[in-house]
């Protein structure tokens, strides 16, 4: 797989990501452990299908220690942090923080063997960072004293994603078929604090059971394996710039369902996180790759 394809598999985790907020909308009243119990059981149940059709499906999964612990500390890890943001600070300062992600990607993979922080890519993602504040400031952020618990702890879930993908081109060897391992593995952390903290509530009507199971096969399901094949095979910088289209693409799915309204903010927002992606991304317009 060349490098250009596994970074568009890469962007297609993002554009999954970009309807995360309208799909949770749509399943109702459920508590946030307790979706997060249901959606990842489902992605992990998705990346054990495919595991079946392989005679060596249980080697794939039998991964060293530290593997698990970067899979399953990132994955649940940054869930808990977000949702424990989302509890103490309201969701536009929350957000706000944590999509640091983006530009602490582009930064960390300076760290990484072989691979060159170039003036384009801090560029491109600061002008996504940019855009990002906007569009939060414009949809009413701000910040109060009492919201620090879940500030820092959107603030902290930030590096928690951030040093998990990085790792992942770090773990190349450890096959995406294993991440079904991992979302098994959050699933049921995340049901045993669904038990111990919230009340169970199931969804209500047949479009909130649909909704669960799409956010289990997309958001929470296949967008993990897509970023996986990203990171360990893509252009790490280019896809930690073009994450900040995942707000803009969310709140445009808000507004088409209503959810949300348009602004000149939002629209300003577009230009600098597009701008931005582009330049990020120039590197994949060039003729011949590297």
């Amino acid at each position: 797989m060349s490098q250009r394809t596994a970074t568009l598999i890469g962007l297609a985790a993002i554009l999954m990501w970009s309807l995360l907020a309208v799909m949770t909308v749509a399943t109702g009243t459920i508590p946030a452990f307790q979706l997060a119990a249901m959606t990842f059981a489902i992605g992990g149940a998705v990346g054990l299908l495919t595991l079946l059709r392989n005679p060596q499906a249980l080697q794939l999964l039998r991964q060293p220690a530290a593997a698990w612990a970067v899979g399953v500390g990132g994955l649940f890890g940054y869930h808990a942090l977000y949702f424990l943001a989302l509890r103490f600070a309201p969701p536009a300062e929350a957000g706000l923080l944590n999509y640091l992600w983006p530009l602490l990607i582009v930064l960390f993979s300076a760290f990484l063997p072989g691979e060159r922080l170039a003036i384009h890519h801090v560029i491109g993602a600061a002008l996504g960072l940019v855009g990002t504040v906007l569009l939060f400031v414009g949809n009413g952020a701000s910040f109060a004293a009492s919201q620090l618990p879940g500030l820092a702890a959107a603030f902290v879930a930030a590096f928690v994603w951030a040093i998990y993908s990085v790792l992942s081109r770090r773990l190349k060897a450890v096959p995406t078929e294993a991440v079904a391992g991992f979302c098994l593995a959050t699933s049921l952390l995340a049901a045993i604090v669904h038990a111990a903290i919230e009340r169970t509530v199931w969804p209500g009507t047949p479009a909130q059971w649909l909704a669960v199971i799409g956010l289990g096969i997309g958001p929470v399901g296949a967008a993990f394996y897509a970023w996986d094949i990203g990171m360990k095979r893509g252009d790490i910088r280019v896809l930690g710039a073009a994450s900040y289209a995942t707000p803009l693409l969310s709140t445009a799915f808000l507004i088409l369902g209503g959810y949300a309204r348009p602004s000149a903010a939002i629209a300003v927002a577009a230009l600098l996180i597009a701008g931005g992606g582009l330049v990020a991304a120039k590197d994949m317009f060039r003729l011949r790759g590297r």
